[in-house]
């Protein structure tokens, strides 16, 4: 109950087409950022900003932070292109006064909402209400802008898209509207949402990591302070884009609850606020694009420098094509320093390049998060749980125990239901508390079942019980100490240790 059902409807879509694969898992992620691409050319073309919409639409897929997200089953790809939409279709509407784009807009908010709840609509109403604050000449005017906007029949498309699946789950549900609107928005906004299965952060939190997200293409920020521009872009359009991702900022900022994902529903129209900034100033001029250059250069020069000072790297145990982790680390720095350098030469002799080449950049590193993920596996995947799974007899059940979110892809690749024991889910928290299930089992009811049935059980490193007062046979045991006896240890996969009864 915690999300809307947006994201669920379109994977079943997808899986129904193209069978329950992982390249049918990650679509509706994957075409919601190339979905976002797209808008933001339409938008450029809209606004008559052509070269600049391609280029942010560049910067846009090819920041960390999105090439991260667009391969996660998530909700946040899916608000981010439908709100994204319904900011553009907004701010065309502001400035033309036509009906349709209304009507576009509060239909694409109504799926915004159907995609991660009324966090959409918060956000959409402070962007517009602070922009259409900022272009009001007066009192009157401003209270004119804003009765503009309850236009009955883009309420009516708003209310006809958001309202039926609401009313059904109250329906449903009695707690469901105390749980969605109160425990899930206000509450966790408080700090106070149970469960709390979210973390805290300064108020800053999120400024560095709109670097890192948009990296490497955050690296020209400074660009804007140093080159003058060339052209001027309307103050209405600027506003209206620092406005898009600037508000989001400070709410989440803001906010209690902190996550780095939250932030990718900024992207689009940051990117597109960078890249319209650059090209007033003629996409950063030779010298400035070349010194960025030098700049990341340097950078990974210094980073390739300090891992090889570590004497025991954590990643030194990854086999990372071929290399060991410590040295791949290394190998992919220099990488990174030679190719920044090749391309601060090229951006200071070929002007008409502009800065399109960085995008060789984040093409390096994808290929080296490809590698370093495939290389952790264990650690980032239950697919190394399944091979050995795959290698028990079929009759063995099996269960995990306490926790479901860490391991929460086992069910999509064994292709049955895996029970919990003892379960301190978050996820799962609320659907054992208000209905009796067979998914949770208590401590006792698994104890009964050990007698009857033959079991595999999935114990992550932070609830493994070491007590030294046991035989070494059982030094690594768990739970109640009264059936502990039962088990014998098979294997450790990651953090995750496999017993057997």
């Amino acid at each position: 109950m915690e999300k809307p059902p947006l994201l669920y409807w379109l994977t079943a879509i997808s899986f129904a087409v193209f069978g329950e694969n992982e390249w049918a898992a990650r679509l509706v992620p994957a075409m919601s950022a190339l979905s976002c691409v797209a808008l933001i050319l339409w938008f450029g073309r809209q606004i008559a900003r052509v070269a600049a919409s391609r280029l942010a639409a560049l910067m846009f897929i090819s920041g960390l932070g999105v090439m991260a997200m667009s391969r996660t089953l998530m909700f946040d790809m899916l608000l981010t292109v439908f709100l994204t939409g319904a900011l553009m279709f907004g701010y065309l509407y502001s400035i033309s006064g036509e009906k349709k784009k209304l009507n576009w807009c509060l239909g694409l908010l109504a799926f915004a909402l159907l995609a991660k709840g009324f966090v959409a609509v918060i956000l959409f109403g402070a962007v517009s209400f602070i922009y259409t604050i900022l272009f009001s000449s007066s009192l009157r005017d401003l209270q004119k802008r804003i009765i503009a906007w309850f236009d009955p029949k883009a309420i009516g498309i708003f209310l006809l898209i958001a309202l039926p699946w609401h009313i059904a789950a109250i329906w449903a549900e009695p707690i469901f509207a105390w749980f969605y609107f109160i425990n899930e928005h206000v509450l966790r906004f408080l700090g106070k949402r149970e469960p709390h299965d979210y973390y805290a952060g300064a108020w800053w939190y999120y400024l560095p990591r709109m670097v890192l997200y948009l990296f490497p293409w955050s690296f020209f920020l400074p660009v804007l302070l140093f080159v003058r521009a060339r052209q001027q872009t309307p103050r209405t359009l600027h506003f209206f884009l620092a406005c898009a991702w600037i508000m989001p900022v400070l709410f989440f900022s803001l906010s209690s609850a902190k996550a780095n994902y939250y932030l990718v529903v900024v992207m689009p129209l940051a990117a597109l606020q960078l890249a319209i900034a650059l090209e007033d100033r003629g996409f950063g001029a030779a010298w400035g694009r070349a010194l960025v250059g030098v700049f990341l250069a340097t950078l990974f020069g210094l980073a390739a420098w300090w891992v090889g000072k570590q004497v025991n790297h954590q990643l030194s145990s990854l086999l990372v094509y071929g290399m060991d982790g410590k040295q791949f680390l290394r190998v992919f720095m220099l990488s990174a320093c030679v190719l920044s350098t090749g391309v601060a030469v090229l951006v200071w002799h070929k002007a008409r390049f502009g800065i399109f080449p960085f995008i060789a950049l984040p093409a390096l590193m994808l290929l080296a998060f490809i590698g370093l993920l495939q290389a952790a596996a264990q650690w980032t995947s239950t697919q190394p749980l399944l091979a050995e799974l795959s290698t028990i007899e079929a009759k063995h059940e099996v269960f995990l125990f306490k926790v479901f979110e860490h391991q929460s892809s086992l069910p999509f690749y064994l292709k049955q239901p895996v029970r919990v024991v003892d379960s301190r889910s978050s996820d799962l928290f609320w659907g054992n508390k208000l209905h009796k299930n067979s998914i949770v089992l208590s401590d006792s009811s698994f104890d009964t079942l050990l007698d009857k049935q033959s079991v595999v059980l999935l114990v992550l490193d932070e609830d493994l019980d070491r007590n030294p007062k046991l035989p070494d046979s059982q030094a690594e045991c768990f739970m109640c100490k009264k059936y502990a006896y039962k088990f014998k240890k098979i294997k450790k996969i990651g953090r995750t240790t496999l017993f057997m009864n």
